[in-house]
């Protein structure tokens, strides 16, 4: 087996070594391979990095090749693919069901138990490397007026779309998201491009807040960190000029008193998103959830349909990634985007693919 699969790897916290390991071979007809041309750096990679994982842990004994969000070119066709040809500029769906299961049958892969996740310890490696392997139909051809970095951002922007559809958002309706990460950005943005009459986003990161205002032009909230989420709440209301509240909340920090106030900003009826992922257990206002018969949905990576909204979204225009693009960094200074992401610095960081 070829050996010259250069890749980033992560052997625990801190330790990160760029080796050669060997080229994926394609042992089903319908497998290709990618050349990356990009990856981005999401909030999971800088968990890695600190801590060498969040659930599954890396080890000297089990590393593992890190990177999930990612762009590239096709270089390999499997001998039964007809999708894409070698050439074709594509953005990558990072998550492999078995297509078997309950969940899949019923067309919910992304909550498919045995799921293969890029960057998934100990097992399944990530896209920092020179090539990487997948199904066909998890390779989505991006349009020429899409670059590759851009196409980097498919991956957060079909978290934000597979959250709008579950809140089943109609034109006309009033949205509030909590947290101006990437998540929360994209949130909002398809909020909008849902046809949202008002979105407001809330974080308590004032840069990041101004950053939103010039990229959505929505209105933006300030929580108070010594008042109690519903006061909170009661305050957000009258600066929005919300009397009733808001009638879909996307909660994209995983942060429990943020969940807990746009429970409370919701008016009867609301319907809640949990985007974002926190602490295992979270208390909810149970009692102001029953008195307006809150309905409450949880979200989990991308299912079918999100990519090619999220595509439908870039190409046209109603999205744009662009301008979310903080820095770029060459292969081997991987840690240095990890890094400057861990600070806070930039919205989305990127890392360049390996280059000959």
């Amino acid at each position: 087996m070829a050996q010259d699969n250069f890749s980033c790897v992560l052997y625990g916290a801190g330790k990160v070594r760029f080796e050669d390991r060997p080229v994926p071979e394609i042992s089903d007809p319908h497998d290709i391979l990618i050349r990356i041309s990009y990856v981005g750096v999401c909030g999971s990679d800088v968990h890695f990095w600190m801590h060498g994982g969040v659930i599954r842990m890396v080890s000297e004994e089990e590393p593992l090749v890190m990177g999930h969000e990612a762009s590239g070119v096709v270089h390999t066709v499997g001998p039964a693919v007809t999708r894409v040809k070698p050439g074709d500029r594509v953005a990558i769906e990072p998550g492999f069901p078995c297509r078997r299961c309950k969940q899949c049958k019923e067309g919910r892969y992304n909550i498919c138990p045995k799921m293969k996740f890029a960057a998934d310890p100990p097992h399944t490696h990530g896209t920092l490397s020179r090539l990487f392997k997948i199904p066909d139909d998890f390779a989505y051809r991006i349009s020429d007026s899409l670059s590759l970095q851009e196409a980097v951002l498919v991956e957060p922007l079909s978290v934000a779309v597979h959250g709008v559809r579950l809140a089943e958002l109609r034109p006309g309706q009033t949205v509030l998201v909590q947290g101006c990460g990437t998540i929360g950005l994209l949130a909002a943005a398809t909020a909008k491009a849902y046809g949202a009459r008002s979105v407001f986003i809330a974080d308590i990161n004032k840069a990041k807040l101004d950053f939103a205002k010039g990229y959505l032009g929505c209105a933006t909230f300030v929580p108070d960190l010594t008042s109690t989420p519903e006061q909170d709440a009661v305050r957000l209301k009258r600066e929005m000029d919300l009397e009733d509240g808001v009638d879909v909340v996307l909660e994209c920090t995983g942060i429990e008193a943020s969940a807990q106030t746009g429970i409370y900003a919701l008016s009867a009826g609301g319907v809640f998103v949990q985007i974002g992922l926190g602490k295992p257990l979270q208390a909810l206002p149970l009692l102001a959830m029953c008195e307006k018969e809150t309905v409450v949905k949880t979200a989990f990576r991308y299912a079918p349909g999100d990519y090619e909204i999220a595509l439908e979204l870039l190409d046209s225009g109603k999205v744009s990634v662009k301008p979310l693009i903080s820095s770029t960094v060459p292969f081997e200074s991987a840690a240095e985007a990890w890094e400057r992401t861990r600070k806070g610095e930039g919205i989305k960081n990127l890392i360049q693919g390996v280059q000959d």
